[in-house]
């Protein structure tokens, strides 16, 4: 799916960093059209590789029976992947790290149901964190993909930008410690907001919400992934690099966003946009989402900026309690 082999290019040139290991490239796009542009980008940025224009799912079968393995893969899927899901697992190498796209946006967010039960396995309801579950169902997938070889899998980075859903997943040989109870359900109340989650392994029945009683009804998505959708000490190295840091090789935008990743590991997966909170106390605009992070850690809360969507809260405070923060910071700015 290498396109004109911007990609490609790119990986060539950022593999000749001072003291990056050498690297061998393996460029592929299944039309044949695209072969002379694929050559003619990459002798142009004076680089080698393997250049070919085969279906993936054949090339991935070709390296499988020839016992070829990769340190990474890179998909860069028009649609859900999913259906490539198995064979590139089969052919990435213990430690290796997949890097996996996905423009299907409809149905991991709940907006064509039908369709995720099919691509996905799993049931998607629309949310406000709409890009997280987006992200959480593609790593649910993944880690059933990868358990049923008996192997596991890390988050290393999960972000979005509402069109295209990039993951990068790290390839263990076994499941890691809890790696299990990392998959599971969400759900969220429509009508007074709750929100709640549990881990398959202990799923039992969902507790009342904080509606009258009868009127609650809870919308649950998944199986999905409840773990951490990002691994902090990866994204710590990644901006603390010395070619980073002395060079342009990372834009601006993506530092900040790798700043807002680190400082949300993803964990609980129970998120509320603040403007949401606003509505629900009556407050004329939603307050500050740091302000109301150092409030209700100061209750002793988990509680984070979202690092995916902007706006939004992170914390494993109940709603009635969130509320009451959120209404007492409102006041204290009248």
């Amino acid at each position: 799916m290498a396109g004109c082999g911007i990609r490609a290019v790119r990986w060539g040139l950022e593999s000749k960093a001072p003291d990056c290991v050498p690297v061998q490239l393996h460029v592929n796009d299944a039309d044949a059209d695209r072969r002379a542009f694929l050559e003619a980008n990459l002798e142009a940025a004076a680089l080698s590789a393997e250049v070919s224009t085969s279906p993936a799912d054949q090339l991935l079968a070709r390296a499988y029976l020839g016992g070829h393995f990769f340190d990474l893969i890179d998909v860069d899927a028009f649609g859900s992947p999913g259906a490539l899901l198995q064979p590139v697992l089969q052919v990435l190498r213990f430690g290796g790290i997949l890097l996996l796209a996905s423009t299907d946006g409809r149905s991991p967010t709940g907006h064509d149901r039908r369709a995720a039960i099919r691509n996905l396995g799993s049931a998607a309801r629309v949310h406000p964190a709409s890009w997280e579950i987006a992200l959480r169902q593609q790593l649910g997938l993944l880690a059933r993909q990868a358990w049923l070889l008996g192997r596991g899998i890390q988050p290393l980075l999960s972000f979005s930008e509402g069109r295209t859903f990039r993951l990068a997943v790290r390839f263990h040989r076994q499941l890691q410690p809890l790696e299990e109870q990392c998959l599971g359900l969400v759900a969220r109340c429509e009508c007074c907001g709750a929100q709640d989650f549990q881990p398959l392994l202990k799923l039992s029945g969902w507790p009342p919400c904080y509606c009258p009683e009868g009127e609650g009804r809870w919308s649950v998505s998944g199986p999905l992934w409840i773990g951490p959708l990002q691994d902090q000490a990866t994204l710590m190295a990644l901006l603390a690099d010395p070619w980073l840091v002395q060079s342009d090789a990372i834009a601006t935008s993506s530092r900040r966003l790798l700043l807002r990743l680190v400082a949300d590991h993803g964990i609980p997966p129970t998120v509320w946009p603040t403007a949401e909170l606003a509505k629900r106390v009556g407050s004329s605009g939603p307050p500050p989402v740091n302000d109301l992070v150092q409030a209700l850690r100061q209750k002793g809360h988990q509680a984070s900026a979202s690092g995916l969507m902007g706006g939004q809260i992170r914390t494993d405070a109940d709603l009635p309690d969130l509320l009451q923060t959120c209404s007492a910071l409102s006041r204290d700015r009248i």
